[in-house]
């Protein structure tokens, strides 16, 4: 490539150096809360029980831009963990610490250089609220929000997420959604089977549920919706869901069209770890709707950002371009010129 090509890393998360005593304020247990360990490590807790190890990259700029600059990233952009989503909590609660973490995710972009933007959170349990708050953060200098890929059993066909994706597509707000709350219980407690298993599974789930249930029929084309960690498993059984489609009524469900026609309904990034993954992803998706994400900081997201894509020996120079970030400043309103700014 003869010319600098901006790299937007979509997908990365942060977590505030500290915040207050969420049990001690709602007067409930097992709220997510941080442990310094020195030598800029932590842990994330859920009540007693030690739910992630970080570092600091999660919440010292300095620390990110010169992991960013190891890598070759111009711009990154940040959201919350889902851990800190509080779906299952009050709706009062979770849209305290929507406000909260989205103040925390501002207030860590201010200090990176022009080469951090943030994703807000919102409580996706209570329609008006998670309305209010993404109207709220847009204003405040969010590019979008990041919404976990169900609510209990509620799926993103439901009609209260449906009427909150249509808000986000009159804000002009791009949408992250991310895995959480993985299905499987037990049988995928072993081994981390929750992540490498069941989180694909959920993704597909959605994006399934999605075309099957009507939500793209009822959505407007302009909203901009990306999926994490490459659609999860969609990619790869597509043709095992076009099949039933066609050939049995009742996998329809209330879609219009069979899965293939909403392929240009949403993104997905790139965060595959496999170069065949990512030529199918490409090849069934499109170059255009592919967009570079890592899972930064996380031990489970692509190392070294970008890597993947850079070293792929079956991507044109062109395909390339739009992945490591032309996609992405279209699809969050970025201009070529900001994205690559230091």
């Amino acid at each position: 490539m003869s010319e600098h090509v901006a790299v937007i890393d979509i997908h990365s998360h942060f977590f505030p150096e500290s915040w207050p005593d969420l049990s001690k304020r709602f007067g409930t247990p097992d709220w997510p809360s941080i442990r310094h360990l020195g030598a800029g490590k932590a842990m994330i807790m859920v009540g007693e029980r030690e739910f992630r190890p970080v570092y600091s990259a999660c919440w010292d700029p300095d620390t990110r831009l010169a992991e960013m600059d190891r890598d070759g990233v111009d711009l990154q952009i940040l959201c919350a963990t889902p851990v800190l989503f509080a779906y299952m909590r009050p709706a009062d609660h979770a849209l305290a610490c929507a406000c909260m973490f989205n103040d925390a995710a501002l207030e860590l972009c201010a200090r990176g250089r022009n080469r951090l933007k943030a994703l807000c959170q919102v409580p996706l349990q209570d329609t008006d609220a998670a309305c209010r708050e993404l109207t709220r953060c847009m204003k405040a200098g969010h590019v979008g929000v990041q919404i976990g890929n169900h609510v209990g059993d509620r799926d993103l066909d439901d009609a209260g997420i449906v009427e909150f994706l249509a808000h986000c597509a009159a804000e002009g707000a791009a949408v992250l959604v991310h895995p959480w709350d993985m299905l499987g219980g037990e049988r995928t407690a072993r081994h981390m089977m929750g992540w490498t298993v069941a989180m694909p599974a959920e993704t597909q789930l959605s994006i399934v549920a999605m075309m099957l249930g009507g939500a793209f029929d009822r959505l407007p084309k302009s909203l901009r919706i990306c999926f994490a960690h490459g659609g999860g498993s969609f990619a790869l059984l597509l043709g095992r869901l076009e099949n039933a489609w066609h050939n049995r009524e009742l996998a329809r469900g209330t879609s219009e069209f069979p899965p293939s026609h909403y392929l240009d309904r949403f993104s997905v990034d790139s965060a595959v770890f496999d170069e065949r993954a990512l030529r199918l992803l490409v090849e069934v998706m499109g170059e255009e709707r592919v967009m570079l994400g890592s899972d930064y900081p996380f031990p489970l997201g692509e190392l070294r950002v970008g890597k993947l894509v850079r070293e792929s020996r079956t991507l044109s120079d062109a395909q390339r371009a739009r992945i490591l970030g032309g996609n992405a400043e279209r699809f969050f309103g970025l201009s070529a010129a900001h994205a690559v700014s230091n």
